[in-house]
């Protein structure tokens, strides 16, 4: 569950897209937006516009470390342990 410390790192009246539960009350406008990522499995226009815009360097991508598959458990180990400043990719 996110909750109510991802919220200095919007802006006014920003959104935090989540992918899990949030906790918490928002503030300045901010507005949370659940998203089921099985909504968008088999959505391939919608991914296809996501790697157009990162492409083009309108969506920036914030990666902390690209792991091979096999250390998938220690991917998550870094995660549980917290402060982990971007996405952990696996490589496959």
């Amino acid at each position: 569950m996110i909750g109510e410390a991802v919220l200095p790192a919007v802006r006014d009246g920003g959104q935090v897209i989540a992918v899990r539960a949030y906790r918490g009350e928002t503030e300045r406008s901010i507005k949370v937006v659940r998203v089921w990522v099985g909504d968008y499995l088999h959505a391939r226009d919608k991914l296809a516009d996501l790697a157009r815009l990162a492409a083009a360097g309108r969506l920036r991508l914030r990666v902390a470390r690209t792991l091979p598959a096999e250390r998938a458990a220690e991917a998550q180990r870094l995660l549980d342990a917290g402060g982990v400043r971007g996405r952990l990719v696996l490589t496959f």
